[in-house]
């Protein structure tokens, strides 16, 4: 990995950006959308930007994303990742895609981070997997996704990026696992049911708790296979006020970490510093 951009102003504020998307079972025509809306948020002065979960794919059935499994630094899925960090400069989380795993008929869910001259610095494996059943609703990632094991974070040039995944939102010892974070990022396809009742909360409850950026790039419309994605990407910021926000449908929010801040929220309230567990 490239040394240059370790070395700016840890001070310095830094623009970030989470890409929405409603993916559709056609892996070119979500290469198309993200190569566009990444380069919007770049051409917008975005240096960090943020892909939702299952952007390269939202099949017709929920074993289809095994046809397009990749194995680690191989594949198109993270060529396009590695190209797009490297062409716009800019540090990209790659929401997630189908990895292969060692369990037959299942992947691993997984978070990849490049940096900005395109080298990979990071990975995440998502490790608690959702499932809910309503009426006719009904989800069990189980089925076809092998669960992940090691919480996932990397250093950016303002501070460490704590690495979660859509259902991880709702496990706050995970979060308190990763440490000491600047920023927290959340790729996510929540249902429109589960998300209309819980995503801002939760997320606003994670920065509060964190006293740290909340950035959340999710799917947001109604998908080819018939599901239906709440949407309301957001970044949040660590006295839990909401800085943008976009309900549905596609394109990106974006807003600034000033370490500032974090820093005057923290030493208003250090709650981090008052934990006895």
């Amino acid at each position: 990995m490239s040394q240059a951009p370790l070395q700016q102003d840890s001070s310095a504020s830094f623009k970030v950006a989470a890409i929405q998307m409603v993916s559709t079972p056609v892996l070119e025509e979500n290469f198309n959308t993200a190569r566009r809306l990444v380069a919007d948020a770049a051409g917008q002065g975005a240096q960090l930007v943020l892909l939702p979960e299952y952007w390269p794919i939202m099949g017709m059935h929920e074993a289809d994303k095994l046809t397009c499994a990749e194995a680690l630094d191989q594949g198109p899925i993270q060529t396009l990742m590695a190209q797009l960090a490297r062409e716009h400069a800019i540090w990209l989380i790659g929401g997630t895609l189908p990895m292969i795993a060692d369990e037959v008929g299942k992947v691993l869910n997984t978070t990849l981070v490049y940096g900005p001259d395109g080298q990979r610095v990071s990975r995440y494996d998502k490790i608690h997997l959702f499932s809910f059943s309503q009426g006719e609703e009904s989800y069990d990632e189980a089925r076809t996704i092998v669960y992940g094991k090691e919480v996932g974070s990397f250093e950016a040039p303002f501070g460490k990026v704590g690495l979660s995944v859509c259902y991880d939102l709702r496990f706050p010892e995970l979060y308190r696992a990763l440490g000491d974070c600047s920023l927290i990022v959340v790729p996510a396809a929540f249902t429109y049911t589960t998300g209309k009742a819980h995503w801002e909360t939760l997320l606003r409850a994670r920065a509060i708790e964190n006293q740290c950026y909340v950035l959340a790039a999710a799917q947001g419309g109604k998908h080819p296979n018939g599901r239906r994605t709440w949407g309301h990407s957001m970044l949040i910021d660590p006295w839990g006020e909401i800085k943008s926000v976009l309900t549905e449908g596609e394109g990106l929010v974006s807003g600034t970490i000033d370490p500032h801040f974090l820093k005057g929220v923290r030493a208003s309230l250090p709650a981090l510093l008052h934990r006895k567990l």
